[in-house]
């Protein structure tokens, strides 16, 4: 690489970090995602999304108006062929406090899961399971996971498609057990952007053996719908994804996010009493 070629490549790269930096700090805002003296947990997986989350985490972190706590926290799931020295050299490093939770849910999965099915649910529960009981356990105020713009609009479609249900993946959501707060700090931020910066960085990308090792067939055809629907009209995702931030219920047909039956001027549901009274069928 030329000199020129090199400076070039420097340049769109530091422009490639501060779009993040901005799409991460736009989503903090928006949503209220950290506040005074939180203590974050960044869940880390050793893959580009948690090695970039935390990298613009920390970068925030130097300039923000507010004082937080970011803590690095991985699961070490026992699979083969894990090196388990490579994230805590690579936290001591950059002098990142950390903590390794030690769980062999590599076993579970494999006996419980038979050879050829999907391993992604149990694996995902089970990992989950254990974060969370970690973070209450420690205190920390906030769980920040590496869910990026494109995850988001895919939990989207696989929802619609297979569940008949129109939800993704909210920006901060409380946990199912009550327990914890979650967020998505790169919930604004592109998958490819974070792959180019992630390169950029060198992070040490830790391979997964077991969900990450297979091909979600749901996931890929929605990403393979996603990539074509790009192709033909660029910035067709964006537009699904900003279509989450402006939602508006009396455009849909769920009666206990808007009141359809009030509506009228002779009261909540005088319309479809009338009907029926009116076609009640005769004695035959």
């Amino acid at each position: 690489m030329t000199v020129a070629a090199a400076r070039k490549h420097e340049h769109e790269a530091a422009r490639l970090a501060k779009r993040l930096r901005h799409q991460v700090g736009q989503a903090i805002a928006d949503y209220n995602l950290i506040e005074d003296g939180d203590r974050v947990m960044v869940c880390l997986s050793g893959g580009k999304d948690s090695y970039t989350l935390l990298d613009m985490l920390r970068r925030l972190q130097a300039k923000a108006p507010v004082r937080f706590e970011l803590v690095a926290v991985h699961l070490d799931q026992k699979q083969p062929g894990y090196d388990p020295d490579v994230l805590p050299a690579y936290l001591r490093g950059i002098g990142m406090p950390f903590h390794i939770i030690e769980q062999d849910t590599y076993s579970v999965v494999r006996r419980v899961i038979p050879d050829g099915k999907t391993m992604c649910g149990l694996c995902s529960r089970m990992r989950r399971g254990a974060l969370y009981d970690f973070a209450e356990r420690e205190g920390f105020t906030k769980i920040a996971l590496g869910h990026h713009r494109d995850d988001i609009v895919e939990t989207l479609f696989l929802n619609l498609f297979h569940h008949a249900a129109l939800k993704a993946m909210p920006p901060k959501l409380r946990s199912d057990d009550g327990r914890n707060l979650v967020i998505r700090p790169l919930a604004y931020c592109r998958e490819t952007d974070i792959a180019a910066h992630a390169a950029h960085e060198g992070f040490p990308i830790m391979p997964c053996n077991l969900c990450g090792s297979q091909e979600n067939l749901q996931r890929k055809v929605v990403k393979a719908m996603l990539a074509d629907w790009e192709r033909q009209q660029p910035g067709r995702v964006e537009n699904v994804f900003r279509a989450l931030t402006h939602v508006a219920p009396s455009q849909l047909a769920d009666p206990a996010l808007f009141d359809f039956a009030g509506l009228g001027a002779r009261g909540p549901g005088a319309d479809a009493h009338d009907w029926l009274r009116d076609n009640r069928p005769g004695p035959s």
